[in-house]
């Protein structure tokens, strides 16, 4: 059963998370987010892309439960960088992916949303990387997109905190490009993706080349070092105790292990 559903329209093809109720990033959603994107790259009519969720969330995060299943630094590891490969490949896709956010986009969820080129956020939504409560860190890239958008000090404060953000304020932050009431998101958005589809297909894939030189040359090497710290801390006793007292909904007691 597909988690996403996708059609286009005109030369904009939207595509909807569909796993209620949180819109969790399992493995089976990225997987399936990928061959959304391979279908989009044989379709040279597509020129843009809208990203949203169904239900309340447009993503409230990773799938914790899954985390369970996973041994060792080494599987860790190599849930990171799948993930973070996938969110390159959008950062870097040939045509502009525009996210619509509403309800939530918290951890994996603000992650796969900060790899999307432009963000429209509902005044009320809550974007946020509380990892740290659970005992673990993003391991998407979020300590590496963060910063770009909110600025260092304000990365750290949000990530070391856990605590989320209104959508009103990532757009004053500029973590998003502007914030709407809920009842007019996807309007919006859908009218902004209508708007940049109807650009010249070539000029639009020079411009998504040229705008990524302005990106700092670290940020992959901050990928990697992301993704071995991923897979660190999940062998750590705090780690299964917040995923443990996630999964059993009760406030963890960490122990600095």
């Amino acid at each position: 059963m597909s988690t996403l559903t996708s059609q286009v329209k005109g030369n904009v093809a939207e595509i909807t998370i569909q796993s209620p109720p949180a819109n969790a990033l399992s493995s089976s959603i990225l997987q399936d987010l990928s061959k959304e994107l391979d279908q989009i790259e044989s379709n040279p009519s597509v020129k843009a892309i809208l990203l949203k969720g169904e239900g309340r969330f447009f993503s409230a995060g990773a799938d914790i439960k899954e985390f369970t299943s996973l041994q060792g630094a080494d599987d860790y590891k190599g849930l990171a960088a799948k993930g973070q490969q996938l969110f390159s490949r959008i950062e870097n896709f040939h045509i502009p992916v525009i996210a619509a956010i509403h309800g939530a986009a918290l951890g994996g969820g603000l992650e796969l949303a900060m790899s999307c080129h432009i963000r429209y956020v509902a005044d009320d939504a809550k974007l946020g990387l509380p990892e740290l409560n659970l005992g673990i860190i993003p391991g998407f890239a979020g300590t590496q997109r963060l910063p770009r958008y909110v600025g260092t000090a304000k990365a750290y404060e949000m990530i070391l905190t856990g605590v989320p953000i209104s959508g009103e304020e990532a757009a004053r932050l500029g973590l998003a490009n502007q914030s709407f009431s809920s009842e007019e998101l996807f309007e919006k958005a859908e009218q902004l993706a209508q708007t940049i589809s109807q650009k010249s297909g070539p000029t639009i894939h020079h411009i998504m080349k040229l705008i990524p030189f302005a990106h700092t040359p670290q940020f992959e090497a901050g990928n990697h070092a992301e993704a071995d710290a991923f897979g660190e801390v999940f062998g750590n006793e705090d780690a299964k105790e917040g995923i443990q007292a996630f999964i059993e909904k009760r406030k963890p007691a960490f122990k600095n292990q």
